[in-house]
């Protein structure tokens, strides 16, 4: 039986916290940064939490 392959672009976006959750960062800080409030661009910033309905998909995909 083969050894199961990490997806490649999953493991660059997705981080395991100590207790298992998933975390990624917030889509909407890529560009026109300059159009935003200082306030949206805060709560941006830094990670969040991953959608529970996405929870099983992605584990698969990073080999949990």
């Amino acid at each position: 039986m083969p050894k199961n392959k990490t997806h490649s672009g999953a493991k660059k976006r997705i981080k395991i916290t100590g207790r298992g959750k998933l975390m990624s960062q917030h889509s909407g800080m890529r560009h026109h940064l300059e159009l935003k409030s200082s306030k949206e661009t805060r709560s941006l910033a830094g990670r969040k939490e991953v959608a529970a309905v996405d929870v099983p998909r992605l584990k698969k995909l990073l080999g949990r």
